[in-house]
């Protein structure tokens, strides 16, 4: 057990090195309240993390009703006890004083207290009198990737085949639906086709806009201990900012923002040239190497260096590493997912793995990670742009066997278009044909981009919108009826990792007052709206998430996701089973496609594919055409600039992203002390050397504006790339004065008030690493730091301050009860 007082100023823990091939020493981190010893905790109880996509498993701690602690458990394969400091600090926000306790209502413009019948009655009438007025196609549902798996099933079932709208879609649209689609693009379907075990086993690690050592630390962990093992990884690094990642790498390019596809294209045209490439791999497993070959022929390092800004010298070290090595893990996340040409860059990292043959072995592996705990749920069951159990919207026979799985008529449930995504549902909210909105679980008052113009939709008097959540976001600020949810450890329900791992988390405490499990929320729904099977029964016919867990399982039979094999019994005795699951897999598959590509037949694919510069959906016939026998699909594609370039009133390019001590919108990290102290409030990025040239230093107050809106925050000067401005994303207005957002034209804390409202055509998802901005001093810092964390990526570059891993805000460590705001209790809330 490791003593983890100090895992604030050091985050990763100590370490616990193993050779190559070896087994990663387990390593159990405990953390108890003050004055909790362990022989005072009366339970432990299972559980799962969901304050990233680690999938970390862990017990909850109980003493007299109520959570005292976490320990990671030491039997599972995910982290093998370790645990993030989210994960050890963040269950803390459970016992917020503002946690929301009863449902609220709208009267006379403000939020007041109500009952459940009261607010379940009138969500209830809003629908009935919107299907017979309008149709289906004026409700849409906007939910999250931090539900369980029964939740996400049951909300797709009552959305598709009870409301029968085609507007569901989930926050994992933000983060992570380009990694479903490059997975359908270049196999046929989703699916992570690597597993965290590679890690154990590569020769070389590649992250492309994947700062692992802050999204999933605990995976750090694991490198970390690696590399101080026998025959230790070599890692390449494809980041702008100087990372952990980038400080441990043999190689790291740290590229201009939107210019992805032309560095991975310079890695193929060097990876083909040299012939460093698998001839019978490619030849019996996948079609249209030709033309790829063809495509980057003329992408040189030299090439990609003009266009990249980095040295061409660099570029070829690069694709030295990825092609000689006999054994590649490649992970992919935000810095390749948040740009104009998202897909397409993501399929190219796709194209390295199987021009070389590197899948489906130990260490040769890839991973489209996830951004959020439970976003592989979001995608398996429906809750986003697909239909569930990763069935083709396009393909009636996958339409006539869903409707079969839920007794409807296959016209019941909408397959006239794609399943609407996520930035067209709200403009179609703000373009009036959408009336209702239903969100769960997520802020999109502070997460969307361009968030004056989101603020304007959700304030709209004709929008009636419901949200369910733990506490008064800015987002439920302007609601209409606000349903106070219960959350993780309050709630019992299955939830899957980024590397296809099953957790069960248990229900460990009692919800605060009167609020409800998400799932019991949407049975009493799909109840009030009697919604009905095709034989006159009830659409939904399970009442507790082990009967809907079952119901899920008949849903995936036969699918890539096959979770027969699991139940909640299996899940309880064991810690993490990767899908599918069945009677071929009785123990969990760790790898996909280790005897050929599975998926990509035409009869049972995911998607047909898309055009990926346009997005247009192929039709079966093409893809027929293209892939009869269904093999993997080499994908090419050509290099278009930022659709938004820096110019003299905005010369810089503005990226965002995480801390590794907050989650999204801080809702429930900002109200854990250990990490609100860690990193108290928004900072701006900016390089030595543009610092130096504007006359800024460490501490500054600035101002971000760009062409949609503005931010104020302290300066810090680190070693980002020239020309870059980084804002983290996770601070809103909850626990301000106001507690909504700023008011027009006033300069928010958001850093989504400068970020456009555009997306990449193939996944939809917005572009929040390629906005433009300017910068301009508001006042002289005089020595007041910068509130950013000294430990991580945000680590100054400039002299006399603080070094890593000691000082500033991250290294103080204070242990006290959760914070109150007053703030929160306005407007009737609890």
């Amino acid at each position: 057990m490791e003593d983890v007082t100090d895992r604030i100023a050091r985050p990763w823990g100590a370490r616990a090195p193993f050779g190559r091939h070896g087994t990663w020493p387990a390593r159990v981190d405990t953390f108890l309240a003050e004055g909790v010893d362990p022989e005072s905790v009366q339970r432990w109880v299972q559980s799962a993390s969901i304050l990233h996509s680690d999938g970390d498993a862990m017990d909850i701690a109980v003493a007299d009703g109520r959570m005292v602690g976490v320990r990671g458990r030491e039997v599972d394969r995910v982290n093998r006890g370790r645990l993030g400091p989210k994960d050890l600090f963040g269950w803390q926000a459970n016992a917020s004083r503002d946690r929301l306790t009863r449902p609220l209502v709208r009267r006379n413009g403000r939020l007041v207290e109500t009952d459940w019948d009261t607010a379940m009655d009138l969500v209830a009438a809003r629908s009935r009198e919107l299907l017979d007025e309008r149709g289906p196609g004026s409700i849409g549902f906007y939910t999250t990737g931090q539900l369980f798996l029964e939740e996400y099933y049951t909300l797709a079932v009552l959305a598709r085949a009870g409301i029968g709208t085609n507007h569901l879609d989930g926050n994992t649209r933000l983060c992570t639906s380009t990694a479903a689609e490059a997975l359908k693009e270049t196999f046929g379907c989703d699916g992570q086709p690597g597993s965290y075990d590679d890690f154990d086993h590569a020769d070389v690690i590649a992250l492309f806009g994947h700062n692992i050592a802050e999204t999933q630390p605990v995976q750090w962990m694991r490198l970390l201990d690696r590399l101080e093992g026998a025959d230790p990884p070599r890692l390449l690094c494809v980041d702008p900012r100087p990372t952990r990642v980038a400080e441990h790498a043999a190689v790291h390019l740290a590229p201009r923002g939107g210019t992805n596809v032309a560095l991975l294209n310079a890695l193929l045209h060097e990876t083909i040239r040299h012939e460093r490439i698998d001839r019978d791999y490619i030849a019996a497993h996948t079609v249209g190497f030709d033309e790829l070959a063809a495509r980057v022929a003329d992408c040189t390092p030299r090439w990609a260096a003009e266009i990249c800004d980095v040295p061409a010298a660099r570029i070829e070290e690069a694709a030295e590493l990825v092609g000689t090595t006999d054994a590649l893990v490649s992970t992919v996340l935000q810095g390749v997912y948040q740009s104009h040409q998202a897909t397409a860059a993501a399929v190219q990292v796709n194209n390295l793995h199987l021009i070389r043959g590197m899948l489906g072995r130990p260490g040769a592996g890839l991973l489209q990670m996830n951004g959020q705990p439970t976003a592989q749920n979001t995608r398996e069951c429906g809750a986003n742009g697909d239909l569930p159990g990763f069935r083709n919207w396009q393909n009636d026979a996958h339409v006539a066997d869903l409707a079969r799985v839920w007794n409807v008529e296959p016209e019941t449930i909408p397959h006239f278009a794609p399943p609407t995504h996520a930035m067209q549902i709200f403009r179609y909210a703000e373009q009036g044909s959408l009336r209702m909105l239903w969100i769960s679980g997520t802020n999109p008052a502070v997460s969307m981009p361009e968030l004056s113009r989101i603020r304007s939709i959700l304030s709209q008097e004709r929008l009636f919108t419901v949200v369910q959540d733990l506490y008064l976001t800015e987002t439920a600020h302007l609601a209409d009826v606000v349903l106070p949810a219960a959350t993780w450890g309050e709630k019992t329900g299955a939830l899957t990792n980024a590397d296809r791992t099953v957790h069960l988390s248990r229900k460990a405490v009692e919800p605060p007052g009167e609020a409800r499990p998400d799932l019991d929320i949407f049975l009493d729904y799909a109840r009030r709206m009697d919604f009905r099977d095709k034989d006159g029964g009830p659409l939904v016919t399970w009442d507790d998430p082990e009967s809907a867990f079952e119901a899920w399982k008949r849903c995936s039979a036969g699918r890539p996701c096959d979770y027969t094999g699991l139940s909640y019994t299996l899940l309880r005795d064991t810690s993490g089973i990767q899908w599918p699951c069945d009677e071929r897999n009785p123990e969990g598959t760790a790898r996909l496609y280790t005897d050929g590509i599975s998926w990509a037949h035409p009869d049972v694919c995911e998607s047909y594919g898309k055009d990926l510069e346009t997005g247009a959906s192929q039709e079966a016939v093409e893809y027929r055409s293209l892939n009869p026998d269904g093999r993997a699909m080499l994908k090419a594609a050509a290099y278009w600039p930022p659709h938004e370039e820096p110019d003299e009133e905005y010369p810089f390019q503005l990226t965002t992203g995480r801390t590794i001590y907050h989650f999204h919108t801080r809702t429930k990290t900002g109200r854990a002390p250990q990490l609100n102290d860690a990193a108290p409030d928004v900072w701006v990025e900016i390089s030595a050397g543009d610092a130096e040239r504007l006359g800024l230093g460490e501490g500054d107050l600035v101002e971000v504006s760009g062409r949609r809106g503005a931010l104020r925050g302290r300066l810090r000067v680190t070693g980002i790339r020239t020309g870059l401005l980084f804002v983290p994303f996770h601070y809103g207005y909850w626990d301000t004065a106001d507690g909504s957002g700023p008011g027009p034209d006033t300069p928010g804390r958001a850093a989504n008030e400068t970020t456009v409202t555009d997306w990449d055509p193939v996944s939809k998802q917005p572009l929040f690493k390629t906005a433009t901005a300017a910068l301009t001093l508001v006042e002289r810092g005089d020595g007041r730091p910068s509130p950013a964390p000294t430990t991580t990526a945000s680590a100054p570059a400039t002299a006399g301050v603080a070094p890593p891993t000691s000082g500033g805000p991250a290294a103080r460590t204070t242990e006290r009860e959760p914070t109150e705001f007053p703030h929160a209790h306005e407007e009737g809330a609890r």
